[in-house]
């Protein structure tokens, strides 16, 4: 299973400028309460027509980001259409709903969360392929799956590097998911997700890694000032652009890597 060296201990910074406890709390409360309003609401949305339905998604999970008090950027080409698989670098459970701010998609994940408390019951709900990566044998089946739904026209969303990093160091794309979209015939997105702080430098506060709890990720995050999430779309890999999944990981993480463009909007 695929491992990161990094640890809160050694990667996670700590010292940098905080908010006060009470405006933390506040951000806590709220990011929580727009949590609970979206699991209530998960029915209704699920009724609406596909273009209203991606629209207050997108809406929720900014809305999310936005509580937490992370503002985010959004920069690069244009949101992806039709069948496609987005892939990212891992780094904080933030990554979620920035992704999805992108283009709402099911989310590929590990067997594990399905237990987690209320995330789990939403990952769930949202339609996530889980991978059960005790049970090797079960990986081409999964990856039949990703391609089904890619061949529907559906976008799916995952996490490559198979584990979360501190943002300055990263892991290698591991190859399986790729396999999907090559037999599924449709283009790979590539995103590069980064966090900063107020002065622009790379910020491992929002990292959520090791050992590492979800309250004390969520309480970094609430209590940092000044965090900026950059979401950069890099220019898609069409279908049938790489011979084998080998190289196609290859071309999506050093696209997803390279420098994007000096500036974009806020939100």
């Amino acid at each position: 299973m695929p491992t990161a060296p990094c640890s809160p201990r050694d990667c996670v910074e700590s010292g940098r400028p905080w908010t006060g406890v009470p405006r933390a709390l506040l951000r806590l409360a709220a990011l929580l309460a727009v949590v609970a309003l979206g699991v209530a609401l998960v029915p209704l949305i699920a009724r609406l027509r596909d273009p209203s339905r991606q629209k207050w998604i997108r809406r929720w999970c900014l809305a999310v980001v936005r509580t937490a008090g992370v503002r985010t950027r959004i920069t690069g080409a244009a949101r992806p259409t039709g069948g496609v698989l987005i892939v990212s670098d891992h780094v904080s459970w933030l990554d979620i709903p920035l992704l999805a701010a992108v283009r709402p998609a099911r989310m590929v994940a590990k067997a594990e969360v399905r237990g987690w408390p209320v995330a789990g019951a939403l990952a769930a709900r949202g339609g996530t392929l889980f991978i059960d990566r005790d049970r090797l044998r079960a990986l081409p089946g999964t990856v039949e799956r990703i391609a089904a739904v890619l061949r529907g026209g559906s976008a799916v969303a995952a996490f490559p590097e198979g584990s979360t990093w501190c943002g300055r160091a990263r892991g290698r794309y591991r190859r399986a998911l790729f396999q999907a979209a090559l037999d599924a015939g449709v283009p790979v997105q590539p995103v590069s997700i980064r966090y900063r702080s107020a002065d622009g430098a790379t910020s491992t506060a929002p990292a959520f890694v090791g050992e590492d709890s979800l309250l004390a990720s969520l309480w970094r995050v609430v209590s940092a000032r000044g965090l900026v999430a950059e979401v950069g779309l890099r220019p898609p890999l069409p279908a049938g652009s790489h011979p084998d999944r080998r190289s196609l990981a290859g071309a999506a993480q050093g696209r997803a890597h390279e420098p994007g463009p000096p500036s974009g909007a806020h939100l």
